[in-house]
């Protein structure tokens, strides 16, 4: 009798798992970009609502912490705004991670400065100059006579990296300028924005998804004697802004099962419709 109820209990037990496990939603994770994370977002609401039984959480943290993530196995899918560097490729295929890059959409790094700020355009000399401390002061870039309050993302940013490699290095990896020790390292984007709009000395740099009325972005030259470009869904599709980049998907390996369905959905005409909503630039 005592066996024959310890039986029952076992399977009761047994049936329970099964319920819990198969009656839940199947929960994706993904993680990494600031500059990704609102379009990320609004992609999964979108998703979510055509697969109710597929639930996905979206953080933030910068792209170094979504290759992390992705590196450590913690993430379906990691965002990122600039490419894994070989190091990270070669730790991930160490702890048997198979990194498979997907571009997803499109972005232009959009310059900003308050609207009291006379300044409309710089050259990426220019900016470059500003954000190594070379030039300190707006009135030697045609302002008014006010020190320059440089903003950067952190670090960790993938934003960061990429203005590090484009703009203050000029697009030479043998270029040895790196951000002057004064430049203010922002934890978001968002606080970029928030400081540019308090401070009519301040500039910074923020996905183009990020711009809002309140804000002035410059038109950027590549070069002295060069056309000046606003940043634009226009400009950055036909590659005219000086400063445009990829959005990534990194997923191990081939993208199966419910992160295939995601990122099938993401590349559709539907998912690049939410990339345009969200003031980005689709990939086609």
């Amino acid at each position: 009798m005592f066996k024959k109820a310890g039986l029952i209990i076992a399977i009761f037990f047994i049936a329970l798992i099964v319920v819990s496990c198969g009656g839940g939603k199947k929960a994706l994770q993904i993680k990494g970009s600031d500059t990704m994370v609102n379009l990320g977002q609004a992609w999964s609401e979108d998703f979510m609502k055509a697969n109710p039984t597929i639930s996905i959480a979206v953080t933030g943290g910068g792209s170094g912490t979504g290759i992390a993530a992705l590196i450590s196995g913690s993430t379906d899918i990691a965002q990122a705004s600039r490419n894994m560097e070989p190091k990270e490729i070669e730790q991930a295929k160490k702890n048997g991670i198979n990194p498979k890059e997907i571009h997803v959409a499109n972005d232009g790094i959009t310059l900003v400065v308050n609207p009291a700020n006379p300044v409309n355009k710089l050259t990426r000399q220019q900016l470059s100059d500003i954000y190594t401390g070379k030039t300190k002061n707006w009135k030697e870039v045609g302002g008014q006579d006010q020190k320059i309050v440089a903003l950067s993302r952190e670090r960790n940013s993938g934003t960061h990296v990429f203005f590090l490699e484009h703009v203050v290095k000029m697009g030479d990896k043998k270029n040895k300028n790196e951000f002057a020790p004064a430049i203010l390292m922002m934890p978001s984007s968002q606080a970029i924005i928030e400081e540019v709009n308090s401070n009519s000395s301040a500039i910074g740099y923020v996905g183009l998804g990020y711009l809002t009325a309140k804000e002035k972005a410059l038109a950027v030259a590549n070069e002295k004697g060069a056309a000046y470009v606003v940043p634009s869904v226009k400009s950055v599709l036909s590659k005219q802004y000086p400063i445009s980049r990829s959005l990534l998907f990194y997923t191990n390996g081939e993208p199966s099962g419910e992160v295939k369905s995601f990122v099938d959905y993401v590349l559709s005409p539907e998912g690049q419709k939410i990339v345009q909503k969200m003031d980005f630039v689709p990939i086609r």
